[in-house]
């Protein structure tokens, strides 16, 4: 993605719009139709865990950032799980490994360089959101098993036969002959 990507300030407000009436804490551009290197995080919502630790909460009631053409660059120390969902996938939720530490390279808004090492929560949703950069999604991650559990899940999700209160496309919904 370049600094001369049409309409670029435009893109990043409806992405922030999208994920705020959304109620999500990041969106990739793949998400909305978009296959660009770009996404948005803030992780405000997280803050008011209780059972965060209190630096924990304070780096996520901050961490409001644009990645554009991110790279992660290392990846270290344990795999943790976590439950995640996400927009893409309403109604499902499971746990997935992540490493509890990252160093990534990107460009803010305005194209500036940053490299920064993230760790907890801010790293599992840059980790998150950047896979769906890459195409993948956090089922992907699961075990065949969990993926059979939650087959029909989300075959009824790739028909269109759910209800969310914010706009999804459904390539696989059934069409009226």
């Amino acid at each position: 993605m370049s600094e001369e990507y049409p309409n670029l300030s435009i893109l990043i407000e409806d992405m922030w719009e999208t994920m705020y009436a959304s109620k999500g804490v990041g969106i990739a551009a793949p998400q909305i139709g978009l296959s660009v290197r770009i996404f948005v995080i803030d992780t405000k919502p997280f803050a008011s865990d209780d059972e965060l630790d209190p630096a924990e909460a304070k780096t996520l009631e901050f961490f409001k950032k644009v990645f554009i053409n991110p790279q992660i660059i290392k990846e270290e120390g344990d795999s943790w799980s976590f439950n995640e969902g996400c927009l893409s996938i309403p109604e499902v939720r499971e746990d997935v490994n992540r490493k509890e530490k990252i160093t990534i390279q990107y460009r803010d808004e305005k194209f500036k360089l940053h490299t920064e090492i993230l760790d907890g929560l801010a790293a599992r949703v840059v980790q998150h959101e950047y896979d769906h950069i890459e195409g993948i999604l956090f089922t992907d991650h699961l075990s065949s098993l969990k993926k059979r559990l939650i087959k029909n899940k989300l075959t009824s999700i790739s028909k269109g036969l759910i209800t969310v209160d914010y706009p999804m496309k459904f390539p696989n919904k059934l069409r009226r002959k």
